[in-house]
Formats: structure tokens, sequence, C-alpha cells
């Protein structure tokens, strides 16, 4: 063993494994238990039911619903599908081919086309030609019309009246009035205004208040602010400034002395050693020295005990699969072979005798006797509906042609025939036997 895990004593190793061995050997018997019944029971009962069920399911299930399916549901299924569509598909198709078309197409559509073609379309594009030509002359008109009304008179009266009024009533003595007139004395005006009034104004500004403005108020200042308050400034700053940097030199500290350095001494001096010494120390060892080996023995000792029950659940199971074997089994193993003697001798050979001997030929004789007549019966059934149905269509077509022919009037066209041939007379009489070939009249003796 190395260092870190270092041997147990014995002291530890022996309790520690018999107390684990009493507690484990129940446990492991009793999963051995459940194990083996659950073996025994997949495999003597679950899958043995499994497929007899399976069995009875096929058999009983899915043989019968293939047979009814096949034989019963399927032919029925048509018969209905037919007779479904004889009953509601098959005379509203006939209806609609033979009734709803033939009329909606030659008494209503043909009819239609030809009113359209022969007098809708011409009225149409007559009544179109007058609207057009209609138009042409109201847009030639309205126009004109308008320009007449609205704004040939307005032109008229701008044109003749406003303009030569307002430019020879209004503009041109108003031009003159101010060439002659207001020019000539709004200069005047302004002269006398710039040497009477302006003149003086500016020289009192730039020769006296300038001046005054100058060397009495803007110069003093100057001087005020340059010698006196930039160094009183400049003094007050640098008092405050050293002021500032010695209070944020010592409030720092003086911080730290009432608020950090009390606990800092306390927690590095009091708490870490009682905590360090006290606790941890104590715990670590109580963990590397007793918790930790006591933890590495139990689960050795559980590993050990749960082979150890496994070999003496294994040694017991043996011997009472010894006593199952030879007081349940075999017994009833013979009592089996005994039942299934007597089920093959007094069940299965009687009834396969009687299914060879009774039920077989009954089934073939209903099968011929019963079942084929009844077929060849419906066979013939069906053929002779569908030459009914044919015969019915057939006679509807003609019919629908002879409708057409008679709405329209056209000649009924003569179907193309083969030659009819001469139907030949019996010896002695005139009458013609159809269907037999025309024999020569000349006889035997003469022929020979």
């Amino acid at each position: 063993m190395s260092m870190e895990h270092p041997t147990s004593p014995a002291l530890i190793r022996i309790p520690v494994r018999i107390v684990v061995l009493v507690a484990v050997l129940p446990v492991r018997m009793a999963w051995d238990v459940l194990a083996a019944g659950g073996r025994l029971l997949d495999r003597a009962l679950l899958r043995p039911a499994g497929r007899a069920l399976e069995w009875f399911l096929e058999r009983a299930v899915a043989l019968p619903a293939r047979w009814l399916y096949r034989s019963v549901l399927t032919p029925a299924g048509r018969g209905l599908a037919w007779l479904l569509r004889a009953v509601f598909v098959w005379p509203w198709a006939g209806l609609w081919r033979y009734v709803v078309v033939p009329v909606a197409r030659y008494g209503i559509a043909v009819p239609a086309a030809w009113l359209y073609r022969t007098l809708l379309r011409p009225a149409g594009h007559g009544l179109l030609r007058a609207l057009t030509a209609v138009g042409e002359g109201i847009g030639w008109f309205l126009p004109r019309l308008g320009l007449a009304l609205f704004v040939w008179p307005w032109v008229g009266l701008w044109r003749y009246v406003v303009v030569p009024v307002a430019r020879y009533g209004i503009a041109v003595p108003a031009v003159r009035l101010y060439r002659r007139v207001l020019s000539p004395l709004g200069t005047g005006c302004f002269f006398l205004l710039e040497k009477l009034l302006l003149v003086p104004l500016a020289a009192l500004f730039r020769y006296v208040l300038i001046p005054l403005l100058r060397y009495g108020i803007a110069v003093p200042a100057v001087w005020f602010d340059r010698h006196v308050l930039v160094p009183l400034g400049r003094g007050l700053g640098r008092f405050f400034r050293q002021v500032g940097r010695g209070l944020g030199w010592f409030l720092p500290r003086l911080g730290l002395a009432l608020f950090v350095w009390p606990w800092v001494g306390l927690w590095r001096y009091a708490v870490a050693p009682v905590a360090r010494y006290g606790i941890a120390a104590p715990a670590l060892w109580l963990w590397n020295r007793v918790l930790v080996p006591v933890a590495r023995e139990v689960r050795d000792a559980l590993v050990l005990c749960w082979r150890a029950a496994g070999f003496v659940s294994r040694a017991v199971g043996r011997g009472l699969k010894w006593l199952a074997r030879n007081l349940v089994a075999r017994p009833l193993v013979r009592v089996w072979w005994g039942l299934r003697w007597c089920g093959r001798n007094l069940v299965v050979r009687p009834v396969a005798r009687v299914w060879a001997s009774v039920v077989r030929p009954a089934g073939r004789w209903v099968r011929d006797e019963v079942w084929a007549p009844a077929r060849r019966t419906a066979v013939e059934a069906g053929r002779a509906a569908r030459e009914v149905l044919a015969s019915a269509r057939a006679t509807v077509r003609e019919a629908r042609r002879d409708a057409w022919r008679a709405l329209v009037g056209a000649a009924r066209p003569v179907e193309p025939r083969e030659p009819a041939a001469a139907r030949a007379r019996t010896l002695g009489s005139t009458t013609n036997v159809s269907g037999a070939v025309p024999a020569p009249e000349i006889s035997l003796r003469k022929r020979g």
C-alpha cells in the first residue's frame, strides 16, 4: 500500500466486514431469488403465454377476419358499389348526358350563338359607330363652346379694357409723379437730415463717448484685474490646493485607523488562529485518520461480502434446485406425459376422424351443389342486366339523334349495310328460307 492510502488496522477491518456480511447476505439472497424467479417466470410463463396468445389471435381473429374480408366484405362492397352507382350515379349521368346537355346545347347555346352572330353583334357594331360619331362631334363642339362662353370674353376684357386703363391711367402718371416730384423732394430731405443730425451725432460718439469709456472705465478695470484680482486668485488657489492635499493625506489614514486596522488585527491575531488550530486541524485529522479509513474499509467490505454472499446464495440455490427437481418437477413431468397421451388418444384423433369423415365431405358438397350454381346464376343475371343496359343506352342514343334531326331538319343518313343475298327456295314451293344458300334449279340428271 502507498503512503496516501495506508493499510487499516485489523481492529477496524474485521468488525466492519462481519457487520457488512451480516447486512449484505439477506439482500444478496433476496436479489438472487428475485432474479431466478424473473428468469423462471419469463421462460415458463410469459414466453409460452405470449406465443399461445399470438397463436390464438392468429387462428381466432386474423384468419376469420381475412376470410370475412376476402369472401364476404369485398363481394358485398363491390355489389353495394354497383348498386349505388346504378341508383345514384347512372340515372343522373344519363340525365345530364342525354337530357341536360342536349337541351342546353341545342335549345339554349345554339340559338343564343345564332342570335348573337346574326343580330346582337351587327347591332352592337352599328351602335358603337353611331356613339363614336356623336362623341367626336360633342368633343369638337364643347371645347369651342367653353372658350366662347368662359375664355374669350375675359381675354377681350383684359386686353382691350384693363391693360389700357392700368397702363395709361395709372402707371404713366405715377412714373411722372415719382420722377418730377418725389425723387427731388427725397434727395433734399436726406441732405438736410445728414448735415443737421447724423454728422453731429458721429462727432459726439467719436470724440467724447469713446475716449471717456476707454480711459475712464476700461483702462482702470484692466489694471485692477491684472495687478490685484489675478495675484489674489492665484494665492487663494495655492492655499486651497495645499489644504486639500493635507486633508487627502489625513482623512484616509484616519478612516483606516478607525474602521479597518482594528478588524484586520482581530482577524489576523484572533479569528484565523482559532479557526485554523481549533477547528480545521482537528477536523482534518478526523477526516484523514478516522472517516476515510472507515469509508474505505466499508467499501472493500461491501465488495468482498457481496461476492461471498453470492457464493453462499449460489450454494443454497443449487440445493433448492435439486430438491425442486426431484420432489416437484419429475412428478409433474410424468403427470403431464399422461395428460398428453390422454388428450392425443381421447380428443385429437376422434376430432381428426370426424373432420375427415363428416365436415370435409359436407363442405365439398355445399361448395359443389350450392355455391357453384348460385355463382353461375349470379353471373348470368349480371350478363343479362349488362345486355339490357347496353340496349337501353343504344335506344336512348338513337332517340337523341332522331330528336336532333327533327329539331334541325336534316335527313337521316343511310347506314352502310352488307349486300343482301338471294334467298333459296325449297323444292316444290316459292317460299324462301332465310339464311339458306340459294341452290341451282337444274336437276342432277341435267347437270350430270
